[in-house]
């Protein structure tokens, strides 16, 4: 699925990791990285498959905006190579991808991480919803944005609906990790809903320095 000059290219994570989000760290010693050292997130814990430098930033754009869906395989494929033993320890019960906007997604045509949720969980035999979970307000792209700026913009971005109890262990599947801020926000109204712990799984994740 990945030619070898491209595979070199590439930094798939080992440790050491933050223990919290799984961006690699520098120094052996440290448990956390700055940004999960300084708040507290809402989510338990999380994993990526890829660092996000230049390479998979140019790879997940030709993905989400040029419609190269035949990389779904791909990711997966390296998401249960290097975070499979971490999501079965998690014994999840429910997978959610993070949700577009309505309008984005008409523009768009799909919702990248509803295809990676959909293919991970049949590798995983692990139920998808696509209801659970809803963006009711049409943010501003979170690259954009500074910290502040990022909560501010995603305050109310989510509602959670049609939600079964039932499941209490909920991953949320996004592309890209970089301050927590969209998972926190979706992780909020889960728990609020009912949920007890939710994860997250992302392609590819930030340096945490």
């Amino acid at each position: 699925m990945i030619c070898e000059p491209c595979r070199l290219r590439l930094h798939p994570l080992t440790e050491p990791l933050c223990k919290r989000c799984g961006k690699p760290l520098s120094a052996v010693e440290a448990e956390y990285c700055p940004d999960c050292g300084r708040k507290k997130h809402l989510y338990t814990r999380g994993r990526a498959a890829l660092e996000y430098d230049s390479v998979m930033r140019e790879s997940i754009s030709r993905f989400k905006y040029k419609n190269r869906r035949e990389y779904v395989d791909f990711y997966v494929q390296e998401l249960l190579d290097t975070c499979g033993t971490a999501v079965r320890s998690w014994d999840v019960d429910l997978l959610i991808p993070i949700p577009l906007h309505k309008s984005r997604r008409r523009k768009r045509g799909f919702n990248q991480a509803e295809l990676i949720a959909r293919k991970l969980g049949r590798e995983l035999g692990i139920p998808v919803s696509v209801k659970s979970l809803l963006r009711t307000k049409k943010t501003s792209p979170q690259k954009e944005l500074n910290d502040q700026e990022r909560r501010n913009n995603l305050k109310n971005a989510f509602y959670a609906v049609d939600y079964h109890v039932k499941f209490k262990k909920i991953l949320l599947i996004d592309d890209i990790y970089t301050t927590g801020s969209t998972i926190d926000a979706a992780a909020a109204v889960l728990l609020e809903s009912g949920a007890e712990k939710v994860y997250f799984l992302s392609i590819s994740i930030g340096r945490g320095y």
